[in-house]
């Protein structure tokens, strides 16, 4: 791939460096462009861009794997052509880049373009010193930092560009979605906050760019700065970007068109400097951006703020599905966290269609994973340095590599796509049993003198059950690595069984830690997270005892919730799934703090890091990790889905094609209609309170079993209408 080519860097220093390539040609038959870079990218022949992708060639683990683009270019060619590539440093070596950060390497592109002329002769332009490089009008481009244009450079002293000494061997085609630009949302409001300045709200927090459109005086500089709320005050706060300045820049020479080309950000308001006059709303345009993915899932209810709810939990996800799954798409972090990933995997694949996004990412997971077994907490791992090898994994994190294969098979039954990571899977089961101090359980590291860049596990991280500022909860953190251990033990099983692999050592490996667990932990649950993982993970011997256990701390917590990022994904399952499904549904339309609706009332559009990101009385939980794009807690839509609504795959034919719909209606949500399409069709679930009855209207696409009132159908792919009792409900 590109082997003649060669990579090539900037013959001059600059930011954002522009090649270029002039040539004539005669009359093409077709032109095809190849095309990466290492940086991020912006290409365009004869002025009209080559591409829709936005920040190709994308993110990847660089070390190992970097995407290769292709393009037909045809319809762009002219008799005499001119092809200019602008290149900003993105995640290959900008800030986000972190300890692995190639401070020595810059910028750099490689390209082939294949002229294919109607005569039946063909032509080939590779990079090499014949292509130009200048200074672009793009002074600074950082995925942290922002970008600034000066409309009113021009770098009227092009040197030939330099060959640059980089391997090629890493280069893969394309294999996630592209990144493009999506939906364009105008200013909700303008309005003067007062500290006097000017703000406008976009009454939607997006991931994106800012379009700006407008007549001003040469040398008129436009900044923009970019926030998710506004102080107790209303005044505009950025405190929690942290060291992330997330602003755009303009120099005008005169009227302007301009939006981003290298960079992309976080926020709901803007705060605008330098406007010459009046401000005006209609000149900016926000423009979403995020993976390509196709909506596949939608779910509505009776009750308004649920409906709220449900849509952040879709911003959430587009705000941070962008080409790799972020923790937040705002401050100075932006990282493939592999907790957050495993946690909202099952919600993500209902609501759009992610095998290729996750495949692409987890093909970076295994890249990353170390000869040992151990999973970085952060995919790609920009944590990593070459002293750095060996480090420890912590759970919940780690187990992505486990939890993520196995969810995208029940998704989408793609056997080969489990097969490709099944070594994976057990590679981390292994690594597990290799480094524990306690036989069949996980309890610390044997190898105490290997560097780490973190010493522990993360807990139950953000868990309300600590001292008010912990940030790990006080779940015990060997518990949670045990049940854990559990966990990925069992799925390397199940998907042994659906490869039809031997997988006897994992199942005895699994009775083991059962076992283990049950001595040294039955009957001594002591948080909510402890109490949900012994019961999803079925570790406890007395599942009834431990549920009766969780109720009574919920209860005794006035029907709230002490879970963080390890317990919330498996809470309402661990109440539904063991008697307590009107408790189970109480946790979900709670309004008082914690609660997913306490966020709603604060008038959050995604979804919040922290239960209390932005406390009732205007203030902040903190300034160093509070994100208001964090989509972690969004997994409770997998809950309404295949709950609530009841619709779920069959593990013995994945992907849906086979389907259980075994609804569990509430009175107190009125209705409920959710839809998933599929590869076989579109299912549909809907039911509707009526009286002291529940009228059912399900449509399935394949044969499938549906469940009413415990009772559970055979049926053929068709329409059904049914009519159920109206399950009690237990007040108090």
């Amino acid at each position: 791939m590109l082997e003649q080519s060669q990579w090539i860097c900037s013959g001059k220093p600059a930011a954002c460096p522009c090649f270029t390539r002039t040539f004539s040609a005669a009359p093409v038959r077709r032109a095809v462009l190849t095309i990466t870079a290492a940086g991020v990218y912006d290409a365009r022949l004869n002025g009209r861009p080559v591409t829709d992708f936005f920040l190709a060639p994308g993110w990847t683990s660089y070390r190992h794997r970097h995407q290769v683009q292709v393009y037909d270019v045809t319809h762009l060619m002219d008799s005499n052509n001119r092809l200019e590539v602008i290149v900003g440093s993105g995640w290959f070596n900008g800030e986000i880049a972190r300890t692995r950060r190639p401070k020595d390497i810059p910028v750099l592109l490689l390209a082939q373009l294949d002229l294919h002329y109607t005569d039946g002769t063909t032509e080939h332009i590779y990079t090499d010193t014949n292509w130009l490089s200048t200074e672009s009008c793009i002074r600074e481009a950082d995925i942290y930092q922002g970008e600034t244009c000066d409309t009113t450079f021009s770098d009227e002293h092009p040197v030939p560009a330099v060959v640059f000494d980089y391997p090629k061997t890493q280069l893969i085609p394309q294999e996630g979605e592209k990144i493009t630009l999506q939906e364009q949302l105008k200013p909700a409001r303008i309005f003067t906050t007062p500290a006097r300045e000017t703000v406008l709200d976009f009454g939607q927090e997006i991931t994106g760019i800012v379009r700006v459109e407008l007549d001003a005086p040469p040398d008129t500089v436009i900044t923009l700065r970019c926030a998710e709320m506004l102080d107790a005050n209303g005044n505009f706060y950025m405190d929690n970007y942290r060291a992330s300045r997330c602003t755009m820049q303009l120099r005008c020479a005169g009227p302007t068109c301009w939006q981003p080309q290298l960079t992309y950000y976080g926020f709901r308001y803007l705060r605008v400097e330098g406007w010459p006059g009046t401000v005006n709303p209609e000149a900016f345009t926000a423009i979403v951006v995020h993976s390509e993915m196709t909506r596949t899932g939608r779910i509505t209810c009776g009750v308004p703020k649920l409906n709220r709810l449900f849509e952040n939990v879709v911003w959430g996800q587009k705000g941070n599905f962008l080409d790799v799954p972020t923790d937040c798409p705002q401050r100075d972090e932006r990282l493939g966290w592999t907790g957050d990933a495993q946690v909202f995997i099952n919600t993500a694949c209902y609501l759009f269609d992610t095998k290729k996004f996750y495949t692409k990412w987890l093909g970076d997971l295994m890249a990353d994973q170390r000869s040992n077994g151990a999973v970085p907490s952060v995919i790609p791992d920009v944590f990593h340095t070459p002293g750095n090898l060996r480090i420890k994994s912590s759970t919940a994190w780690g187990d992505a590599a486990t939890v993520c294969p196995w969810q995208l098979y029940r998704h989408y039954g793609d056997a080969e796509l489990l097969r490709t990571h099944f070594d994976t899977m057990k590679r981390w089961v292994r690594y597990i049993t290799g480094i524990t101090t306690t036989p069949d359980l996980w309890t610390g590291y044997k190898t105490q003198t290997e560097r780490v860049y973190h010493p522990d596990h993360f807990g139950d991280w953000l868990g309300l059950d600590a001292p008010e500022g912990s940030y790990t909860g006080s779940s015990r953190k060997d518990l949670i690595a045990s049940a854990f251990y559990a966990h990925s033990t069992e799925l390397v099983v199940r998907a042994g069984h659906a490869l039809d692999e031997n997988v006897s050592y994992y199942e005895a490996l699994h009775d083991r830690i059962t076992a283990a667990f049950r001595k040294t932990y039955d009957g001594d649950y002591r948080t909510q997270t402890e109490h949900v993982l012994a019961l999803h993970f079925h570790l406890t011997a007395d599942p009834v005892a431990t549920a009766a256990g969780l109720v009574r701390l919920i209860r005794d917590n006035g029907d709230r919730l002490t879970t963080g990022f390890v317990g919330t994904p498996y809470l309402l399952y661990a109440l539904s799934d063991n008697g307590y499904p009107d408790v189970a549904c109480s946790l979900l339309l709670q309004e008082q703090f914690p609660s997913w609706l306490f966020s709603v009332n604060q008038g959050a559009t995604t979804i919040w890091e922290h239960w209390d990101g932005l406390k009732a009385d205007g203030s902040f939980w903190s300034r160093d990790m509070n994100s208001f794009n964090h989509y972690a807690y969004g997994s409770v839509l997998g809950w309404v889905f295949e709950t609530a609504a009841g619709i779920t795959p069959c593990e013995e034919l994945p992907g849906f094609a086979r389907v259980r719909v075994a609804p569990q209606p509430d009175v107190r949500l009125g209705w409920l209609d959710a839809s998933l399409d599929t590869a076989y069709g579109t299912i549909r679930s809907r039911w509707f309170c009526e009286n002291d009855r529940v009228r059912y209207e399900i449509t399935v696409p394949v044969a499938s079993e549906i469940v009413i009132d415990g009772k559970t159908r055979s049926v053929s792919a068709g329409s059904y209408l049914f009519w159920g009792a109206l399950p009690p409900h237990r007040a108090g």
